[in-house]
């Protein structure tokens, strides 16, 4: 469907924007539409397996998404059969709350979207939602986290080099290979080896920044 009103509360309501395609090619829409929509106060996650470890605004760029983080909003900047392999990969995860599942232009399925409306998930195409937030002046609180970082040591030890970053602090890609990136945010929540380990680091006196902190 085109957007209809009852997006925009969904939108303004979500805290995060979960962009699949946005990497390093600036140009790419993808690209760019993570500094916009960072800038109006979302919490953009961008998506890009080869490009994972740098950042876009200041914004870490994720290899994947886990399997249990939760999603709100999740953009489709790839080409239709690729944004239905990424639609059907979500579907099997029978999430109890589904996202909104917002197709930019050129990204719409015909099949994915018959797939996401039989399973009564919220699905929005022939519109970009960058285009949409300024339309309607769509903004959020801004929230200023820090992003973590671990990425394999370059001396060939075979042990990991653990770093924080400030709010939109850039960075190039590692030269090493990434173990886990993510803000403090997949910190808290993400169930994948490192953040659980870090978790299991806090001391009594501290809380998980600090401790993300004490350990970089």
């Amino acid at each position: 469907m085109v957007v209809n009103e009852s997006i925009k509360p969904r939108l303004v309501n979500s805290r995060s924007i979960h962009i699949v395609g946005a990497g390093l090619n600036k140009e790419r829409t993808a690209h760019t539409a993570v500094g916009e929509l960072s800038q109006r106060g979302w919490r953009v996650v961008p998506i890009h397996p080869r490009d994972a470890g740098a950042t876009i605004s200041g914004i870490p760029i994720r290899p994947n998404i886990e399997k249990d983080v939760e999603l709100e909003v999740l953009v489709l900047f790839l080409a239709p059969e690729r944004a239905r392999n990424e639609v059907k990969k979500l579907l099997l995860r029978e999430l109890e709350t589904p996202p909104i599942v917002w197709f930019q232009p050129g990204a719409e399925d015909e099949t994915a979207i018959s797939w996401l409306n039989d399973a009564g998930w919220s699905v929005v195409y022939d519109d970009c939602i960058v285009r949409f937030a300024e339309r309607n002046d769509l903004t959020r609180p801004p929230s200023f986290v820090p992003w973590f970082r671990q990425v394999q040591d370059s001396d060939d030890s075979g042990c990991s080099v653990w770093s924080v970053h400030e709010f939109q602090e850039e960075s190039i890609l590692p030269s090493t290979d990434l173990e886990w990136v993510g803000d403090l945010i997949d910190l808290k929540f993400s169930n994948h080896i490192v953040p659980k380990y870090i978790r299991s680091l806090v001391e009594e006196s501290e809380d998980l920044e600090n401790c993300g902190r004490r350990l970089s």
